[in-house]
């Protein structure tokens, strides 16, 4: 794994500024997979937010898996806490939650669900689960050696060496090695989608920018145009 450093401390503040939506968008004009979290991850409040490195660890029903996890993590990671997806059972709770944020980190990725919603909207830490529960683990099961070596969420495997980015939208994981690209692409995308909506409030629709009847027209003798073709004719592309 690549210490924080080596990425750019720059690098990570870019990313801290993009949206997953551009970042999505991103990884499909840079090649690279599109790792999204399933949908019902969501945040505990509105207006939480973190992007950080990974620091994976998976739950067997105690909790000392997190504190030991944060033993080895840095200030701004992302703890990712897999509790394989389970529905039964909540795996952090407030006491958790203030010593990931005491420790530094910048937020919780948690593969299941949590408890103590009021202390946690309150302590303030970004953290995006499944949902709340109000019962805890009554199991302990065995802890594998590489309990912090990789987390799983959806049909994603989570590693040291991603990057994760969460905000109202749902939760993203970039490849370390792919970020500069993807954040280059992000920021472009974001830049063109700006300038388009400016001028959209000024009053020029998105149909005129796009010059959407010559789209049309194209179309009509060329059926198999596309839209997205035609916008990135144009150097005007709003998705990928």
């Amino acid at each position: 794994m690549t210490p924080l450093g080596f990425i750019g401390l720059g690098a990570m503040g870019e990313l801290r500024a993009l949206t997953t939506p551009h970042l999505a968008d991103a990884c499909l004009r840079a090649g690279a997979a599109v790792r999204c979290a399933p949908a019902a991850l969501r945040p505990v409040a509105p207006g939480m937010r973190c992007a950080g490195r990974a620091r994976p660890a998976r739950h067997v029903g105690s909790v000392d898996v997190f504190f030991e996890a944060l033993g080895s993590a840095a200030s701004g990671d992302v703890l990712v806490a897999d509790n394989g997806g389970r529905l039964d059972e909540a795996c952090i709770g407030d006491l958790v939650a203030l010593e990931v944020k005491n420790a530094g980190l910048a937020g919780m990725i948690v593969w299941g669900l949590h408890r103590d919603t009021d202390e946690l909207i309150g302590i303030g830490l970004p953290i995006f689960s499944l949902g709340a529960i109000p019962v805890g683990p009554q199991r302990v099961d065995p802890r594998s050696p590489d309990a912090f070596s990789w987390a799983r969420v959806g049909p994603f495997v989570v590693t040291g060496s991603d990057l994760v980015v969460a905000d109202a939208d749902g939760v993203i994981f970039l490849p370390e090695d792919r970020l500069p690209a993807i954040v280059t692409a992000a920021e472009s995308i974001r830049a063109t989608e700006r300038e388009q909506a400016g001028k959209m409030r000024s009053g020029t629709s998105f149909r005129q920018q796009a010059r959407f009847d010559e789209f049309l027209a194209q179309r009509a003798a060329h059926p198999g145009l596309g839209f997205r073709e035609h916008l990135r004719r144009l150097g005007r592309a709003i998705e990928e």
